[in-house]
């Protein structure tokens, strides 16, 4: 099993299998919530065991299609827990249990600071990925 939580442990989770892919976004509003590293998950797999009250969430508009969920307690964003998409993102930096996953990709480049270097290989898109 893997585990998961925010910062001050309100909010806990499990998967049952590791994330289906790992990718980073770049766009502004990743950035500024804290959650630009993105594990991909498997609804099936993927299970709140505690805190589920405790998850505040964040409206996307577009370009974004993701809401983002937040602990109301200590603020950590979590990605989308409360999706029901078969496959959701979650923020890679709340799951505790060692993983072996390599990133896939950078998405919304374009809005990436010029201070931050993507220093892997990793597709790059502009925007969200198309494939």
């Amino acid at each position: 099993m893997i585990n998961g939580s925010c910062c001050c442990g309100s909010v806990q989770f499990e998967l049952s299998e590791s994330p289906s892919m790992l990718g980073m976004c770049h766009c502004s509003r990743c950035r500024k919530v804290g959650a630009s590293a993105l594990a991909f998950v498997q609804a099936k797999n993927f299970k709140i065991t505690s805190g589920r009250e405790k998850i505040a969430v964040y409206k996307a508009q577009s370009p974004y299609k993701y809401d983002r969920c937040f602990c109301s307690d200590c603020g950590t964003a979590l990605g989308e827990v409360l999706s029901k998409m078969d496959s959701f993102p979650i923020n890679a930096h709340c799951i505790d249990s060692e993983i072996d996953i390599e990133n896939k990709f950078h998405e919304f480049v374009s809005e990436k600071p010029c201070w931050f270097k993507i220093g892997d290989s990793a597709k790059q898109f502009s925007e969200h990925p198309h494939e």
